[in-house]
């Protein structure tokens, strides 16, 4: 396994490039704007064959490169949870509630992802849990055999993902933390925001996640 990652876009979002380096197959994880031209200039540098594009949920900042991808790799998936369809298909709504002078085009899904849901990128094996709260469509990606998380907006650095927003729920975001904890303690988790932590860290140092379980 190999994980490549970008920042930036006006959240400074994470951007996620995962690769089976002896298959050459590779996988997006999340698609900030303004994040995702080198990764795909070091995949096609590496010859790997870019698969799909995964979205932990439907805020802009973590769609706003999609057709990007597209354009690189025609045919990419884009694979995301359905409720959070709403959002990714009308992306001047967010835009205007935050007063961003953006222009995203509309995303629709190729294919859409469950809870418990399994899939591989060329030999890693991948596990969807759906854990609403910050999105009622949100998911995190787990790779078990290589206790990695991708966490999306849930535990980003001390912190947690919001609870304020329109279509977000604070009794769904606890049920879902306790969810991500139940996974193994030494779990690297790949948040949306942030640098790279554990949930063995987290556990320890952050107060929003303590005081939410």
């Amino acid at each position: 396994m190999i994980v490549l990652t970008n920042t930036g876009g006006v959240a400074q979002t994470n951007c996620f490039l995962i690769a089976d380096e002896k298959a050459k197959i590779a996988a997006f994880f999340d698609a900030p704007d303004a994040t995702t031209q080198p990764l795909l200039d070091e995949a096609a540098q590496r010859g790997w064959n870019v698969i799909a594009l995964y979205l932990t949920h439907g805020h802009f900042d973590h769609f706003a490169d999609h057709d990007v991808i597209q354009k690189r790799f025609p045919k990419v998936k884009r694979l995301f949870h359905p409720l959070e369809e709403s959002k990714t298909q009308n992306p001047e709504m967010q835009l205007r509630l935050f007063g961003l002078p953006m222009d995203i085009p509309p995303l629709k899904a190729d294919e859409y992802v469950t809870d418990g849901q399994k899939f591989t990128i060329g030999s890693l094996e991948v596990e969807v849990l759906h854990t609403p709260g910050h999105a009622p469509g949100h998911v995190v990606y787990y790779f078990p055999k290589e206790k990695l998380l991708i966490g999306g907006d849930m535990i980003i650095g001390g912190s947690i993902g919001r609870t304020d927003l329109p279509d977000s729920d604070p009794r769904d975001m606890e049920a879902s933390l306790r969810k991500i904890m139940s996974l193994p303690p030494e779990t690297k988790l790949l948040g949306g925001h942030g640098p790279a932590t554990t949930l063995e860290r987290e556990k320890r140092i952050n107060f929003y996640l303590q005081e939410m379980l």
